[in-house]
């Protein structure tokens, strides 16, 4: 409804409101002068004289729409008018008083009711009849059901004079979600499927819940939103963790909500993110579900068992690889000519929905434009040959975007595992060549992969074994995390270390729901996994001699699919290779032998530990090299030695590494010979 005709709609809606309350207004009158002249009771008045509906309404009045969608009787529609009156008419009270020949009674009441208008019939005072069921009306307290003071809900009354206004109790619960301009096609077609199913909707046929089953909240709204505009419905949005609990509150809220989209035309999107499978809530949603009977959706990972209602799953897809580039390409506009093919590896690398790639594409072209505005206001302060970039230089557009992909696809990890921040370089990894060239070749493999897969057509060929794993192996502190951190500096990628007290339960079935969160979340930001101590999650398969053997060996399997299935880059350390399961190390592109470090590579290791703000003096690197420890030993003897020469006022010395190496040594439960530090002072 346009502005212009909804504003027309209002005006003529008020005078039809003014002109039903003018028909209760008169009986009362007359009720009101008969009570005054005659002790007896009068009678009933004759029918209310009801005004017709202005015939050049758009829709409906409210009061029409509202007595025919809750089936209000006749009498069921005077007793609304005549507790709305009280809050539109001001002579209303005094006229009540009056009627019943009571000045202390300035309110309508169901004895009033009943004594003065036609058609009055005592169920209309039930419990389950419209008036009390709706809650249309609100029964006060101070005296019988009939003599009690009644007064017309503010919602309903919000409605009646044309005010589109959600019910205050459940309004801070729900958030009005517009549909958007446009859809990918596979989510039109979902949409389209939704509408239709809809349709069908009778009054002897409920409409089904749908389940929309994927990842991406954003674009289940999207959908949602999209198919209930087809059937001219809106949508709004409640988390499943606001649902009442309590059987009297969750009655209540069912009961307000069925109102609410009844009245306004509204539609449910419920979203079971987030929310723990055992528990009271899960129980009070899936009650809800199973009993309102409006047009509801349910967002969540996973289907839901629900018994008592026609549901329909329908699952959300993530973007096709077409479709990424079509949202890259209308976002960015004609920016996106300036990204000379690098959008293939975009769509390559980060999968990412609608929202987040528009929300990406602002995010770098703010970066870039600041960029640029820093360039061109230092070219300004430094006009030399070769200073810096030519004004007008165009910013690093595709390095924004990489950027801001990676922002983008962070939150969902959170609480899952722990974010690393890379701050090692090929340089400061001392490893043989054979193990250097073959780190070398998992980065060549990631970022070849949308070649390899995509345009070389091996992803044609089969749907699984995308994944790029690759297992390091060797003893305590010989680089294995630190490898991990130079690959994710080296590829431009978030680099995760899976947190195994978020992810194993002790619940069955509850590790592989976190695992696979972990999984989904990595495969949209392209994150680098990092399963520390490995052998932990991914060790030998056991014979089957209870119920608990034959659930982890469950969680293994479901890992080794996983594993398999996986589009990014996984690394697995552990310092034991013999206790991985075999099938598991089959399915394992890269196994990288981490050796304990020789005395030259220990030399280069001491060479390059100290910052080069460290102030130090006199230090040996052949003797130091003759301590028999890996490289994570060697940084702990280095950082206690730069804490006693600081507290010292003093340069780092070999005297400060001396005790350094003892109480490193002590940790280790080793003793410290003289042919390590013989000759050191």
């Amino acid at each position: 409804m346009s502005d212009l005709a909804l504003s027309t709609w209002r005006e003529a809606n008020q005078e039809y409101v003014v002109a039903s309350l003018a028909g209760v207004r008169d009986t009362l009158e007359r009720r009101a002068a008969a009570a005054n002249n005659s002790p007896a009771a009068p009678r009933r008045e004759d029918p209310i004289h009801l005004p017709e509906p202005p015939w050049a309404l758009s829709a409906p009045p409210a009061l029409e729409r509202l007595c025919q969608t809750f089936g209000l009787s006749t009498f069921e529609r005077v007793v609304l008018l005549l507790c709305a009156g009280m809050e539109l008419d001001s002579r209303f009270a005094s006229l009540c008083a009056a009627a019943q020949g009571d000045a202390q009674r300035p309110y309508p009441t169901f004895s009033l009711a009943l004594a003065a208008f036609s058609s009055a019939h005592w169920s209309a005072l039930s419990p389950a009849a419209p008036l009390r069921y709706w809650r249309l009306i609100e029964v006060g307290s101070g005296g019988t059901l009939a003599s009690s003071p009644l007064r017309v809900d503010e919602r309903t009354l919000h409605f009646l004079v044309g005010v589109d206004q959600l019910d205050e109790r459940i309004a801070p619960l729900l958030e009005s979600v517009a549909a958007p301009g446009e859809l990918l096609p596979s989510h039109r077609r979902l949409a389209d499927q939704v509408a239709a199913l809809w349709s069908q909707t009778t009054a002897n046929r409920p409409p089904t819940l749908v389940q929309l089953c994927g990842d991406d909240p954003a674009a289940s709204r999207a959908v949602a939103a999209t198919a209930c505009g087809a059937v001219g419905l809106r949508l709004c949005v409640m988390s499943a963790q606001a649902v009442p609990i309590a059987d009297a509150e969750l009655d209540a809220f069912i009961r307000l909500w069925e109102r609410e989209a009844a009245l306004a035309g509204r539609a449910l999107l419920l979203e079971w993110d987030e929310l723990e499978s055992d528990g009271a809530r899960p129980l009070a949603v899936t009650r809800f579900l199973e009993r309102t009977r409006s047009h509801v959706l349910l967002f969540a990972r996973e289907p839901r068992r629900i018994r008592h209602r026609p549901t329909t799953i329908c699952e959300l897809t993530q973007p096709t690889s077409g479709e990424q580039h079509a949202l890259w390409e209308a976002a960015l506009g004609p920016a996106a000519r300036r990204l000379n093919g690098n959008l293939h590896s975009l769509v390559s690398q980060f999968h990412l929905g609608a929202v987040a790639i528009r929300a990406a594409c602002a995010q770098a072209e703010g970066w870039a434009h600041a960029s640029e505005k820093s360039q061109r206001a230092n070219a300004r302060k430094d006009v030399s040959p070769g200073s810096g970039p030519e004004p007008g230089e165009p910013p690093d557009l595709t390095a924004a975007l990489w950027e801001a992909c990676r922002v983008q696809a962070r939150p969902r990890l959170e609480g899952l595992a722990q974010r690393i921040v890379p701050r090692e370089t090929w340089e400061d990894l001392v490893l043989p060549d054979p193990q250097l060239r073959l780190l070398r070749e998992i980065a060549a493999h990631v970022c070849q992969r949308a070649t390899v897969y995509e345009r070389w057509g091996f992803a044609s060929r089969s749907s699984r074994g995308f994944g790029i794993s690759a297992l390091f192996v060797g003893p305590t502190g010989t680089g294995k995390t630190m490898a991990a951190e130079v690959l994710a500096d080296e590829l431009r990628l978030d680099l995760h270390r899976i947190d195994l007290s978020q992810v194993v339960s002790k619940y069955i079935g509850e590790t592989e729901k976190n695992l696979r969160r972990v999984f989904d979340a990595a495969e949209e930001g392209g994150t680098i996994l990092l399963f520390d101590e490995a052998d932990a999650l991914f060790g030998k398969r056991s014979e089957v001699k209870d119920s608990h053997d034959r659930y982890a060996n469950i969680e293994i399997s479901y890992l080794l699919q996983r594993m398999e299935a996986y589009r990014g880059l996984a690394i697995l350390t552990s310092n034991l290779k013999d206790a991985l399961d075999s099938a598991f190390l089959r399915r394992i592109r890269f196994i990288v032998h981490f050796p304990f470090p020789d005395l030259a590579q220990r030399a280069r290791i001491w060479q390059r530990i100290f910052p080069p703000a460290t102030p130090t003096e006199g230090l040996e690197l052949a003797k130091l090299a003759r301590l028999n420890v890996a490289g994570g030993n060697i940084r702990s003897i280095a950082l206690y030695a730069a804490f006693l020469a600081a507290e010292k006022q003093e340069p780092v010395r070999m005297k400060h590494l001396l005790r350094a190496a003892q109480v490193e040594y002590a940790k280790l439960e080793r003793p410290l010979t003289d042919a390590e530090v013989g000759g050191w002072l």
